[in-house]
């Protein structure tokens, strides 16, 4: 990845970081600063809302999914067992957003 924008949470704040990450692939990394930081700006909407939405399947990723939880006996049942898990939940927000017209993190409720 270069030339675009990384959204990160409050522990990537370090300076040197940021820097680095701009001068070797021109990536931006954008976190949002802590409210008793000198020279406090509340991060833009697009970034805040987008944040939420990672945090979010992540979230969901881990409780509903149990994405953690993996008894695979290789690497290769461990690759297809996280992918299910992500294509099953890929799976429902689309039938959420394009079938029923619901919001897409709407995983719990009854497809059928």
């Amino acid at each position: 990845m270069s030339d675009c924008v990384l959204l990160g949470d409050r522990g990537y704040l370090s300076s040197t970081l940021q820097l680095d990450l701009f001068e070797t692939a021109n990536i931006k990394l954008e976190t949002p600063m802590r409210i008793n930081q000198i020279g406090y700006k509340k991060q833009p909407y697009i970034f805040r809302k987008s944040r939420k939405r990672i945090e979010t399947l992540f979230s969901q990723l881990c409780d509903q999914f149990m994405i953690r939880r993996n008894y695979a006996k290789s690497f290769q049942g461990f690759k297809t067992r996280i992918l299910a898990k992500i294509t099953a939940l890929t799976l429902v927000q689309f039938i959420n957003k394009f079938i029923f017209d619901r919001p897409i993190n709407n995983i719990k409720t009854q497809i059928i």
